[in-house]
């Protein structure tokens, strides 16, 4: 009988899987695989170590107790007590293209498996699996855990942590012995959530070097997992993580995990980069207009809203050539601060006494699209629909969870909840020209229950289902996410949002951080990033216009500013930083993202390098002084070597601020090798701390 077996595989990456003894192994994760592979199994095969099972054992796939495992299973769960341990034997194996679909079953614990594994042509491996209860009882799935191979020269993970405005700071550390357990427990992916888990060698770089990375496609509880055994197998996992008795299935019920999404580059952290984005890119939901100009109004005006005040902004945004605004909190029923109103999806006639269509068509005549911001999944108990409903709210026996931010969550798996949400939203969104909303999450899930059980799958599942509906019901709607600014961006989200909020933090020199490292797996088009105030709002700093405008360049552009208070140069800056990310925007949503490797720990140098190589636009950032009189070279990598570029910089929003006398020559234009640009560069300008500039590369 010849072997089951599939090799999946591109240019970029391979993935090997057989049956043996009636498990389904991964056999290989990583690097191509091409010519004879017939015996991988028999190279693969271990000594026979001193007290040792008398024979080489696999877990396979669910890595279990049965086959000889002494790590973490795959699936964790019993049935009242029983069919706790489990043995899979594969029934059906079906290999086709660059995907393959395996059914595993277990008379004994009376349940069936099918897993699927698909890798495309970027190199991206989406692994699928349901869980299905074949008895007659009800069965309790306490964990699923998606697990790949990794080889032992990943000797290291890397990791995000973070919290409000300062989200996705990157942590490295050593893979020993053990098993590491990076739980989110929020109840959406949060602040602190890791976005991906990247398994990298100690030598990786972002141009350079082996990375393994997952990304669970999911936006309630979470957990990313390492495990290296006492045998020196070492593996990387996610999946979601279950409150108890969270999933109980009924008979002929199935379980259907969260997605993982992984890459293998050989090519460093921006080969991750480049994967994820060319894959999120081919989705049919992706946005596919030119993204927008936006203007959101909450720091320009917070909860003081009047329609006298957003006209004066509408006419400065139409002069500067903003193409969205956004109205923020503080619309509805009776909010004129945060302790109340959320619930109450209606027009406050108290700050809008003719309603919202006036300034709506003030807006839209303008030239300019409307936004509106909700924060549907919340309640407060000053509030008429908590005073109607306070059952309504997540929430175990008689207790009230803790407020936080003044308000307690909805249960939109209770259905009256999650028609009243649904109904006053879409009511609002039908009376009125609506383009797009911002829709806010600004608190943790506590004791998070629903009529009695744990209930935070039930409450993403909800807002999946509420996304969709009322996409559905308003052709053409778009939706950012947004939670306290970056807590819910992730996979899962992503196939119903067209924009994430990156933070709520608009300090440029602490965006820089932020949005480099969310680009790690989300395209900056997705990504919004706005001009902050001069003086900013989370930090205090007060950075040059030239910063701000560089730094929210390289994403969804947008401003958060009272840009009435602007002068007449700023105005004018405004203008022309505006056309200009209109005229190029095309290459930077849809680009190769480049974080050079800059040996300068002073300095940024990162951009984009269209897929063709014929064009790129860079930024170098000064975070803080050098200590060297002049920074290191700016080289630019994978360019085109023969080709002969035209370099110059440019300056949309003014200027930096220089530390200099004279600024370095090429800087007004200069024609090189993608070969010299690459390995020699340009000299880098002494810039003062916190400043930024552009640099076009354009092929000649």
């Amino acid at each position: 009988m010849s072997k089951q077996r599939a090799l999946l595989g591109t240019a970029h990456s391979s993935l090997l899987c057989e049956v043996v003894d009636g498990a389904l192994l991964i056999r290989h994760w990583g690097a191509p695989l091409t010519g004879d592979i017939a015996h991988v199994e028999l190279a693969q095969r271990p000594s026979i170590a001193n007290s040792a099972f008398d024979q080489s054992q696999s877990g396979g796939i669910m890595r279990e107790s049965s086959r000889g495992f002494l790590g973490r299973p795959t699936l964790s769960g019993h049935r009242n007590g029983s069919a706790w341990s489990t043995k899979f034997e594969v029934t059906d194996f079906h290999h086709r293209g660059e995907g393959v679909a395996v059914t595993l079953r277990d008379l004994h614990a009376e349940l069936e498996i099918v897993i699927s594994l698909e890798l495309d042509s970027f190199g991206v491996l989406t692994q699928n699996a349901a869980i299905k209860n074949l008895g007659n009882s009800p069965y309790s799935l306490d964990e699923f855990i998606h697990w790949l191979p990794l080889p032992q020269e990943a000797n290291q993970t890397l990791d995000f942590a973070g919290r409000w405005s300062n989200e996705r700071n990157p942590q490295r550390r050593d893979i020993a012995t053990g098993t590491w357990i990076r739980d989110s427990r929020e109840g959406r992916s949060g602040h602190n959530f890791s976005i991906a888990d990247i398994a990298l060698t100690s030598l990786t770089t972002f141009q350079h070097g082996q990375a393994w990375a997952t990304s669970i496609a999911w936006s309630g509880n979470s957990q990313y997992l390492v495990e290296r055994l006492w045998n020196g197998e070492q593996s990387i996992g996610a999946g979601e993580l279950l409150l108890p008795g969270e999933v109980q299935l009924a008979p002929n019920e199935t379980y259907v995990a969260p997605t993982l999404i992984s890459v293998y580059s050989n090519e460093g952290l921006d080969g991750i980069a480049s994967a994820y984005h060319q894959h999120i890119r081919t989705r049919s939901m992706h946005p596919q207009r030119p993204r927008p100009l936006t203007l959101n109004m909450w720091e320009a005006i917070y909860f003081e809203q009047s329609e006298e005040k957003i006209k004066k902004l509408v006419d400065v945004a139409a002069e500067i050539g903003v193409e969205r605004v956004v109205l923020d909190d503080g619309w509805f029923h009776s909010r004129r601060n945060d302790t109340s109103g959320l619930g109450d999806w209606v027009i406050d006639p108290a700050v809008w006494p003719h309603g919202l269509s006036s300034i709506i068509k003030y807006i839209n005549d303008a030239g300019i699209e409307f936004g509106l911001w909700f924060e549907g999944e919340m309640v407060n108990p000053d509030s008429d629909l908590y005073r109607v409903h306070p059952e309504w709210i997540l929430h175990e026996g008689d207790r009230i969870p803790p407020l936080w931010r003044n308000q307690l969550v909805l249960d939109l798996g209770h259905e009256g909840a999650y028609n009243h949400v649904l109904e006053q939203t879409s009511a609002i969104l039908g009376a009125h020209n609506i383009a797009y909303i911002k829709w806010d999450h600004n608190r943790v899930l506590v004791d998070a229950g629903h009529l009695g059980k744990a209930g935070v799958r039930r409450q993403t599942q909800a807002i999946y289902r509420l996304f969709a509906e009322l996409k559905k019901r308003h052709k053409g709607l778009e939706i950012e996410s947004c939670a306290s600014g970056g807590a819910r961006v992730d996979l899962g989200v992503i196939d119903y949002v067209d924009r994430f909020w990156t933070s709520d933090n608009n300090d440029a020199l602490a965006r820089q951080n932020i949005q480099r490292w969310t680009s790690q797996v989300i395209p900056p088009e997705m990504l919004g990033t706005h001009i902050g105030p001069t003086h900013g709002h989370q930090t205090g700093r007060t950075l040059e216009l030239s910063m701000r405008a560089v730094t929210a360049l390289f994403g969804h552009a947008g401003i958060e500013w009272d840009i009435t208070e602007a002068d007449s140069e700023q105005r004018g800056f405004l203008k022309s930083w505006a056309s200009y990310y209109k005229t190029k925007r095309a290459l930077l949503h849809t680009s190769t993202t480049v974080r050079v490797d800059y040996p300068d720990e002073h300095g940024l140098l990162h951009g984009v390098i269209s897929r063709d190589k014929a064009k790129a636009i860079f930024a170098y950032v000064q975070l803080t002084p050098t200590v060297a009189v002049n920074p290191a070279p700016l080289k630019i990598p994978n360019l085109d070597r023969d080709a002969t570029y035209d370099i110059k910089a440019v300056f949309p929003a003014g200027e930096p601020r220089y530390m200099a006398v004279k600024k370095p020559e090429w800087m007004s234009g200069i024609t090189m090798s993608g070969s010299a640009l690459s390995v020699i560069g340009v000299t880098a300008p002494i810039l003062a701390p916190a400043n930024a500039f552009l640099i076009e590369i354009t092929k000649l």
